[in-house]
């Protein structure tokens, strides 16, 4: 009987000295797990050998998306107009009309109404409009321009947290 796959059947200790904390200078070095589906091997190849391994019929599906530098830090505007403390917004969903569903930090302090600013002198600004289920905050931006060159400019790209490094170049990522 399939039974359904639970995130808890991935969790498992990887120690941080393995974890990558950059990516080669040749792409093509990076390690490959192969499993052979006929009796269930498993063998440690690198991506230079991928062609070799593929046969007639395989499909090979190729991934060419790009990644949103779509982690903003900025700045709580108090009441007075004046900023306050850090907060940082993470860009989930474009829910349109300048909408975006977020992650946003410190949680208790961006509820409804609560205003945010980033880069200088305001290049973007946004507003929380809302909450939905699970905690992420609905934010409509107000900016001059093309959303996705502001998001160009001030954004960082959201890195897991296991990866302690400041990101250098984003066209590798």
């Amino acid at each position: 009987m399939n039974q359904p796959m639970l995130r808890s059947d991935y969790a498992f200790h990887l120690p941080g000295e393995l974890i990558a904390q950059h990516p080669l200078d040749r792409r093509d070095d990076s390690r490959l797990l192969c499993l052979d589906r006929r009796d269930g091997a498993l063998s440690h190849r690198r991506f230079r050998e991928l062609p070799g391994l593929l046969r007639p019929g395989d499909v090979l599906v190729m991934n060419d998306s790009r990644v949103l530098p779509a982690r903003l830090l900025g700045s709580r505007v108090r009441t007075d107009g004046t900023l306050g403390g850090a907060c940082e917004a993470l860009l989930l969903i474009d829910r349109g009309d300048n909408v975006w569903e977020c992650l946003v930090r410190p949680g208790k302090k961006l509820r409804a109404g609560a205003k945010v600013s980033f880069g200088e002198a305001g290049e973007l600004t946004g507003e929380i409009i809302g909450e939905v289920e699970g905690g992420n905050r609905l934010v409509r931006f107000e900016y001059e321009g093309i959303f996705l060159e502001v998001l160009d400019r001030l954004g960082k790209m959201p890195l897991p947290p296991y990866i302690k490094a400041e990101l250098q170049d984003r066209e590798r990522y």
